[in-house]
């Protein structure tokens, strides 16, 4: 989280601090309107700015992925990226349109330009400035659509497959959005360092919102596949699904994820890998559970044979530091990428790890719980198994009196968000550095 907080501050502060350098909060002479056009500028900037790496999130491109902690932490900042063009682009509406429409109701006057004529235009600004009309209507109406987008992909009961497919519209009034920026930035911004950084985003953002248009999102990371067996496990509503995988799969570390798609009507879906990568046998396991529409009907719509696409893997949820003492906490369906290190450990007998795994559930299922004993005695992971109902529940107190050395390990957790953060806060109050505290932040909206 720390680093995504960075990245969106950095971005923040960083270009206002650029556009500080070519304009002024304080015009002279000061009045609501030389306030007024400062404003609109710079809020139409930061607007933009906020919606270009976004739209480059969007497109999951790899390089990012170490720096911001993976591309689940990559769609968190794409969402607060979400939400800051949203807020800006709010704010610069409210000066350009507001302003207006108070003048046309009369509560402003608009002052009069003065005579004389004005300073001659170069070709370019000419061109630009012929533009205005078209530029300043298709803007609003985009906007007004941006708004809708934004505001339902962060609606969580908006099926994910209406918000996959309406998202991708986002793309094409991004491209719309960029033509009115062009057209209405202040000309004399394009040749200073805030009009140099705000074009490359817009160049960024464009190729982005091309690919995404184009369907070339993850192109390069996908293989083909053919779904090998099913396993149900009905008291817990989860399915097993095991995937041969053609040739491509570049292999993958235990805790990393995968999109599938096995309809092309619903999209592409994010699961965890449950599985060790194995050259010799290309294959990957899935654990799902009925959590919405698309994953209840899952054991109804896949069969053994079916084909699928696969694209990854993503993530950086790989149990890598410099730690050889760790507690594993894999709450309910978060047992998943535990499953695979654990599966990976036993091909790695060597490996000096001593490793504590807890395993928080509301729900029991004999079957499901006899395979990670095995899988955990294999890899000489140590098993605590806590069913809500049988052994109450896990909290930092009783981590700490079960774990006495606690201290002197790494905690990884995949669960719940609220879950994890009550027990990252409460270790790290009792002297956790929050550096050695990793959560998979599993949430793609």
């Amino acid at each position: 989280m720390k680093n995504i907080k960075i990245a969106l501050w950095g971005l923040l502060i960083g270009l206002t601090l650029l556009w500080a350098l070519a304009d002024t909060f304080l015009p002279q002479p000061l009045s609501y309107f030389s306030l007024r056009t400062v404003l609109v500028q710079y809020t139409g900037i930061i607007a933009m700015a906020a919606m270009s790496v976004a739209m480059m999130l969007a497109v999951r491109p790899r390089r990012p992925e170490p720096l911001l902690g993976g591309l689940d932490k990559m769609y968190r900042l794409h969402k607060w990226l979400g939400i800051s063009t949203l807020v800006f682009g709010s704010m610069h509406w409210v000066w350009a349109k507001g302003t207006k429409w108070a003048v046309g109701w009369g509560w402003l006057s608009k002052p009069l330009k003065g005579g004389g004529a004005g300073p001659e235009l170069g070709t370019i600004e000419q061109l630009l400035r012929s533009q205005r009309g078209l530029a300043e209507t298709l803007g609003e109406w985009a906007f007004y659509a941006t708004v809708v987008l934004i505001i339902l992909a962060l609606v969580k009961r908006f099926p994910y497959h209406w918000f996959a497919k309406t998202h991708t519209i986002l793309a094409a009034l991004y491209l719309v959005l960029v033509f009115h920026t062009v057209v209405l930035v202040k000309f004399a911004y394009w040749s200073q360092p805030v009009g140099i950084v705000t074009a490359l985003l817009l160049v960024g953002g464009s190729l982005a919102a091309l690919q995404a248009l184009f369907k070339r999102i993850g192109a390069r990371r996908k293989v083909q596949g053919k779904i090998q067996t099913l396993t149900q496990y009905p008291e817990l509503h989860v399915l097993e699904t095991q995937i041969a995988l053609h040739a491509g799969w570049p292999g993958h570390k235990a805790g990393q994820f995968a999109f599938v798609t096995s309809s092309e009507s619903e999209g592409a879906h994010p699961y965890t890998i449950a599985s060790a990568w194995n050259p010799r046998q290309a294959q990957v396991t899935f654990i799902t559970k009925a959590l919405g529409d698309h994953t209840s009907r899952l054991p109804q719509t896949l069969h053994v044979g079916d084909r699928v696409t696969v694209e990854g893997p993503y993530g950086c949820f790989t149990f890598e530091d410099q730690k050889q003492r760790q507690i594993w906490i894999g709450a309910g369906i978060g047992i998943t990428p535990f499953v695979a290190r654990l599966k990976q450990l036993a091909l790695e007998p060597d490996r000096q790890y001593s490793i504590d795994l807890f395993h928080p559930s509301a729900e029991y299922s004999s079957q499901a719980i006899d395979k990670l004993r095995a899988d955990a005695a294999a890899a000489g992971v140590r098993l605590h198994l806590l069913v809500a109902d049988q052994n109450g529940r896990l909290n930092g107190e009783r981590l700490r009196g079960e774990i006495p050395d606690w201290q002197d390990a790494s905690i990884w957790f995949c669960g719940p968000t609220g879950f994890g953060k009550a027990l990252r806060d409460d270790l790290a109050a009792h002297g956790l550095r929050p550096a050695d505290f990793h959560q998979e932040l599993f949430q793609m909206r």
